[in-house]
Protein backbone atom coordinates (compact mmCIF):
# COMPACT_ATOMS: atom_id res chain seq x y z
CA UNK A 1 0.00 0.00 0.00
CA UNK A 2 1.74 3.48 -1.03
CA UNK A 3 0.12 7.00 -0.85
CA UNK A 4 -1.49 8.11 -3.72
CA UNK A 5 -0.51 12.18 -4.57
CA UNK A 6 -1.30 14.73 -7.30
CA UNK A 7 1.57 17.05 -8.68
CA UNK A 8 1.01 19.26 -5.47
CA UNK A 9 2.09 16.81 -2.97
CA UNK A 10 -1.51 16.34 -1.62
CA UNK A 11 -2.74 12.73 -1.11
CA UNK A 12 -5.49 12.06 -3.54
CA UNK A 13 -6.23 8.61 -1.65
CA UNK A 14 -4.02 5.03 -1.64
CA UNK A 15 -2.57 2.33 -4.21
CA UNK A 16 -2.08 -0.91 -3.74
CA UNK A 17 1.56 -2.22 -5.12
CA UNK A 18 1.47 -5.36 -6.38
CA UNK A 19 2.95 -7.83 -4.26
CA UNK A 20 4.91 -9.60 -7.06
CA UNK A 21 6.46 -6.62 -7.65
CA UNK A 22 6.89 -4.56 -5.04
CA UNK A 23 6.99 -7.21 -2.34
CA UNK A 24 9.14 -9.83 -3.04
CA UNK A 25 12.49 -10.44 -1.30
CA UNK A 26 15.41 -9.39 -3.50
CA UNK A 27 17.60 -11.72 -5.03
CA UNK A 28 20.61 -9.73 -4.95
CA UNK A 29 22.90 -12.40 -6.94
CA UNK A 30 20.62 -11.75 -9.58
CA UNK A 31 20.05 -8.47 -9.95
CA UNK A 32 24.10 -8.17 -9.90
CA UNK A 33 24.39 -10.82 -12.69
CA UNK A 34 21.66 -8.75 -14.82
CA UNK A 35 22.89 -5.26 -14.18
CA UNK A 36 26.47 -6.80 -15.06
CA UNK A 37 25.11 -8.31 -18.28
CA UNK A 38 23.06 -5.01 -19.20
CA UNK A 39 26.67 -2.24 -18.71
CA UNK A 40 28.65 -5.21 -20.81
CA UNK A 41 26.42 -4.88 -23.75
CA UNK A 42 26.59 -0.76 -23.61
CA UNK A 43 30.28 -2.00 -24.53
CA UNK A 44 31.21 -0.82 -28.23
CA UNK A 45 33.92 -3.72 -28.56
CA UNK A 46 35.58 -1.66 -31.14
CA UNK A 47 38.72 -1.84 -30.55
CA UNK A 48 41.28 -3.40 -32.67
CA UNK A 49 45.06 -3.65 -33.27
CA UNK A 50 46.80 -5.19 -36.36
CA UNK A 51 48.61 -8.54 -36.26
CA UNK A 52 52.19 -8.73 -37.89
CA UNK A 53 50.02 -9.96 -41.29
CA UNK A 54 48.26 -7.03 -41.49
CA UNK A 55 50.96 -4.51 -40.78
CA UNK A 56 52.48 -2.74 -44.07
CA UNK A 57 55.59 -3.50 -45.11
CA UNK A 58 58.28 -6.35 -43.62
CA UNK A 59 58.28 -8.18 -47.21
CA UNK A 60 61.92 -8.48 -47.21
CA UNK A 61 64.35 -9.46 -44.75
CA UNK A 62 66.02 -7.15 -42.38
CA UNK A 63 69.62 -8.30 -43.41
CA UNK A 64 71.26 -11.58 -43.92
CA UNK A 65 70.25 -14.55 -42.59
CA UNK A 66 73.82 -15.64 -41.61
CA UNK A 67 77.33 -13.51 -41.13
CA UNK A 68 76.00 -10.13 -39.54
CA UNK A 69 76.70 -11.70 -35.73
CA UNK A 70 72.80 -10.22 -35.26
CA UNK A 71 69.56 -12.65 -34.41
CA UNK A 72 68.18 -14.05 -37.67
CA UNK A 73 64.75 -11.76 -38.62
CA UNK A 74 62.90 -12.45 -41.01
CA UNK A 75 60.48 -9.58 -41.11
CA UNK A 76 60.40 -5.82 -39.47
CA UNK A 77 56.57 -6.29 -38.73
CA UNK A 78 57.39 -8.80 -36.22
CA UNK A 79 55.66 -7.67 -32.93
CA UNK A 80 59.24 -7.30 -31.18
CA UNK A 81 59.89 -4.63 -33.77
CA UNK A 82 58.87 -1.09 -33.50
CA UNK A 83 56.12 -0.50 -35.95
CA UNK A 84 55.73 -3.84 -35.90
CA UNK A 85 52.49 -5.74 -35.35
CA UNK A 86 50.68 -6.61 -32.01
CA UNK A 87 50.85 -10.09 -30.49
CA UNK A 88 47.57 -11.56 -28.52
CA UNK A 89 46.00 -7.94 -29.03
CA UNK A 90 42.52 -7.13 -29.11
CA UNK A 91 39.98 -7.13 -31.68
CA UNK A 92 36.44 -6.01 -32.32
CA UNK A 93 34.49 -8.59 -30.58
CA UNK A 94 30.42 -8.28 -28.56
CA UNK A 95 30.03 -8.03 -25.14
CA UNK A 96 26.84 -9.45 -24.32
CA UNK A 97 26.14 -11.54 -22.58
CA UNK A 98 22.84 -14.04 -22.16
CA UNK A 99 20.10 -13.20 -19.85
CA UNK A 100 17.05 -15.31 -19.83
CA UNK A 101 13.99 -13.12 -19.49
CA UNK A 102 12.81 -14.80 -16.46
CA UNK A 103 16.30 -13.81 -14.95
CA UNK A 104 15.79 -9.73 -15.84
CA UNK A 105 12.36 -10.20 -14.68
CA UNK A 106 13.42 -11.45 -11.35
CA UNK A 107 15.85 -9.00 -11.35
CA UNK A 108 13.58 -5.84 -12.12
CA UNK A 109 10.95 -7.19 -9.50
CA UNK A 110 13.92 -6.82 -6.43
CA UNK A 111 15.07 -4.36 -7.30
CA UNK A 112 11.80 -2.45 -6.99
CA UNK A 113 10.92 -4.55 -4.32
CA UNK A 114 14.24 -2.89 -2.74
CA UNK A 115 12.85 0.62 -3.28
CA UNK A 116 9.59 0.00 -2.06
CA UNK A 117 11.14 -1.44 1.52
CA UNK A 118 13.06 1.91 2.07
CA UNK A 119 9.64 3.77 0.84
CA UNK A 120 11.36 4.87 -2.05
CA UNK A 121 8.72 4.33 -4.89
CA UNK A 122 6.09 7.42 -5.51
CA UNK A 123 2.85 6.88 -7.11
CA UNK A 124 1.23 10.08 -8.68
CA UNK A 125 -1.91 10.34 -9.92
CA UNK A 126 -1.10 11.80 -13.39
CA UNK A 127 0.91 14.48 -14.24
CA UNK A 128 -1.27 17.69 -15.13
CA UNK A 129 1.35 19.84 -16.82
CA UNK A 130 -0.18 21.85 -19.83
CA UNK A 131 2.48 23.15 -21.20
CA UNK A 132 6.45 21.95 -20.80
CA UNK A 133 7.88 23.92 -18.23
CA UNK A 134 11.13 22.75 -16.25
CA UNK A 135 10.19 24.94 -13.39
CA UNK A 136 6.95 22.86 -12.62
CA UNK A 137 8.22 19.90 -13.08
CA UNK A 138 10.96 20.83 -10.35
CA UNK A 139 8.54 22.27 -8.05
CA UNK A 140 6.27 19.01 -8.40
CA UNK A 141 9.41 16.34 -7.23
CA UNK A 142 9.82 18.75 -4.30
CA UNK A 143 6.00 18.55 -3.66
CA UNK A 144 6.48 15.00 -3.60
CA UNK A 145 9.71 14.80 -1.56
CA UNK A 146 11.50 12.80 -3.82
CA UNK A 147 15.54 13.43 -3.23
CA UNK A 148 18.79 13.00 -4.69
CA UNK A 149 18.74 10.56 -8.23
CA UNK A 150 15.23 10.18 -9.59
CA UNK A 151 13.83 8.08 -12.14
CA UNK A 152 10.71 9.21 -13.29
CA UNK A 153 8.18 6.09 -15.21
CA UNK A 154 6.41 7.86 -17.92
CA UNK A 155 3.73 6.27 -20.35
CA UNK A 156 2.94 6.99 -24.44
CA UNK A 157 0.56 10.27 -22.87
CA UNK A 158 3.22 12.20 -21.36
CA UNK A 159 4.75 14.49 -23.77
CA UNK A 160 4.48 16.73 -22.26
CA UNK A 161 5.85 15.98 -18.98
CA UNK A 162 8.43 14.10 -20.43
CA UNK A 163 9.30 17.55 -21.62
CA UNK A 164 9.04 19.28 -18.36
CA UNK A 165 11.83 16.90 -16.42
CA UNK A 166 14.47 15.98 -19.18
CA UNK A 167 16.55 19.15 -18.14
CA UNK A 168 16.65 18.70 -15.00
CA UNK A 169 19.92 17.15 -13.76
CA UNK A 170 19.17 14.67 -11.01
CA UNK A 171 16.03 13.35 -12.84
CA UNK A 172 16.01 10.55 -15.30
CA UNK A 173 13.16 9.79 -17.27
CA UNK A 174 12.08 6.44 -18.81
CA UNK A 175 8.98 5.01 -20.56
CA UNK A 176 7.43 2.29 -18.73
CA UNK A 177 8.27 -0.19 -21.67
CA UNK A 178 11.94 0.41 -20.81
CA UNK A 179 11.86 -0.19 -17.10
CA UNK A 180 14.85 -2.28 -15.98
CA UNK A 181 16.98 -3.33 -13.07
CA UNK A 182 19.66 -0.78 -13.57
CA UNK A 183 17.81 2.66 -13.53
CA UNK A 184 15.57 1.66 -10.51
CA UNK A 185 19.02 0.97 -8.48
CA UNK A 186 21.44 3.35 -9.59
CA UNK A 187 18.57 6.26 -8.84
CA UNK A 188 17.39 6.99 -5.58
CA UNK A 189 13.32 7.42 -5.52
CA UNK A 190 10.93 6.16 -8.41
CA UNK A 191 7.90 8.31 -9.10
CA UNK A 192 5.63 6.36 -11.14
CA UNK A 193 1.91 7.60 -12.24
CA UNK A 194 -1.23 5.18 -11.77
CA UNK A 195 -0.78 4.32 -15.48
CA UNK A 196 2.61 3.06 -15.60
CA UNK A 197 2.30 1.44 -11.95
CA UNK A 198 3.74 -2.08 -13.08
CA UNK A 199 1.02 -5.36 -11.78
CA UNK A 200 0.52 -8.82 -12.86
CA UNK A 201 -3.19 -7.80 -13.86
CA UNK A 202 -1.34 -5.19 -16.21
CA UNK A 203 0.87 -7.92 -17.57
CA UNK A 204 -1.74 -10.67 -17.86
CA UNK A 205 -3.79 -8.32 -19.97
CA UNK A 206 -0.63 -7.36 -22.68
CA UNK A 207 -0.12 -11.52 -23.37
Amino acid sequence: MADLLNPTGKKAGSVDLDESWFGIEPNVSVMAQVVTAQLAARRAGTQSTKTRAETRGGGARPWAQKGTGRARAGSSRSPIWRGGGVALGPKPRSYSQRTPKKMVNLALRSALSDRAADGKVLVVDAWSFEAPRTKDAKAALEALGATGRILVVLGADDGVAARSFRNLPTVQVIMARELNAYDVLVNDDVVFTQATLPSSAAKAATE
